[in-house]
């Protein structure tokens, strides 16, 4: 039996991480742009906004966030509307790869997680959810 603590969390996130890599790479795309792909698939978002949120949830400089985004607009996977407020949005082949690491991601959430019983899946989403939100807490400074 395993001791819940950072390291069974970092192995289980690790593992899967190599999992959806594997999986995207044969798409030309990295981990980074996947949560970029996710992140625009409910329509054009402004970019300062888009910068923010990805770079809060990847825990990088709003630099790395750019450097992706500017990489999905040269892929042709993203379009960049550069009017007053730059608006960033998926193309054709932005949607058809994200449709295809949804796929993929389907894949292998159902071999990973199926079989758990939905109690205990629930319990441990609640778990990771108070942890992230404690580490969150402490990263913000909160007391």
């Amino acid at each position: 039996m395993s001791t819940l603590n950072g390291q069974v969390i970092g192995q289980a996130h690790f593992a899967t991480r190599a999992l959806l890599d594997r999986a995207v790479a044969p798409l030309g795309i990295d981990f980074a742009q996947v949560i970029a792909l996710n992140a625009l698939t409910a329509g054009p978002v402004d970019r300062t906004s888009l910068v923010r949120r990805l770079a809060s949830a990847r825990r990088v400089d709003e630099s790395a966030v750019l450097e992706v985004i500017d990489g999905l607009v040269d892929a042709g996977l993203a379009l960049l509307d550069d009017t007053t407020e730059p608006r960033v949005s998926l193309t054709d082949a932005g949607q058809s790869t994200q449709a295809r690491v949804a796929e993929a991601v389907g894949g292998i959430t159902a071999r990973l997680y199926g079989d758990i019983p939905p109690a205990e899946a629930d319990v441990a989403a609640r778990v990771l959810a108070l942890v992230t939100e404690r580490a969150n807490d402490e990263l913000a400074g909160v007391a």
